[in-house]
């Protein structure tokens, strides 16, 4: 009755895209930028995410 260790991680996964596509839609870079990366990160969740956490657009 435990959740698999594959599930959870995704889960995790999940949130984290989610919340660094928000970060990035509210950040004040211009459109083409947001665009990048938010598709940067739905292609690649786990690396996208490694890569936006790196170079990813700031406040």
């Amino acid at each position: 009755m435990g959740i698999e260790v594959g599930g959870l991680f995704g889960l995790i996964i999940l949130i984290a895209d989610i919340w660094a596509i928000v970060k990035t839609i509210e950040s004040s870079v211009p459109t083409g930028k947001k665009v990048f990366w938010t598709i940067l990160i739905l292609l690649l969740p786990v690396l996208g995410f490694v890569i936006w956490i790196v170079g990813g657009p700031r406040k």
